[in-house]
């Protein structure tokens, strides 16, 4: 046996490489990917040339499980996100899946929000879960 921890995710022991990493929301990426494609159909007489398989899925991907469309909305959510202390990680999983109740959702998805040594109350979870509602349901 070597000397490395297990990973686990839901104690957020995922190594050190990703805890470091930048992660995007599907409605980041979605956006990212949009606007690649956008300058692609600009600088090009025929779009599709310049458009690979792999790219035209990824885009189809994102767009159809990405819960957040409107541009400030997606910069909303990472906003309210932020201010939890979450890790990108965590973050992420939140903002990609939504869930709409601490227990049966939020912290099954992501059980290292109450975990971990900053630990999240139910509270401050249920906070979060209807500031995310809130801008679903305005945006």
């Amino acid at each position: 046996m070597s000397g490395e921890e297990e990973e686990n995710a839901a104690e957020l022991k995922i190594g050190e490489e990703f805890l470091k990493a930048k992660c995007l929301m599907n409605c980041e990426v979605s956006l990212i990917l949009e606007h690649k494609y956008e300058q692609l159909q600009q600088t090009s007489d025929d779009p599709m040339n310049q458009v690979s398989q792999v790219f035209e899925k990824s885009l189809q991907y994102v767009k159809r499980f990405s819960r957040y469309k409107n541009p400030d909305a997606v910069r909303q959510v990472r906003q309210i996100l932020a201010r939890y202390q979450l890790a990108e990680f965590e973050l992420c999983v939140l903002g990609n899946l939504c869930p709409e109740t601490v227990e049966e959702e939020a912290i099954a998805m992501v059980p290292s929000i109450k975990t971990r040594g900053r630990a999240q109350d139910d509270e401050a979870i249920e906070k979060m879960l209807n500031d995310l509602s809130l801008i679903k349901k305005f945006e």
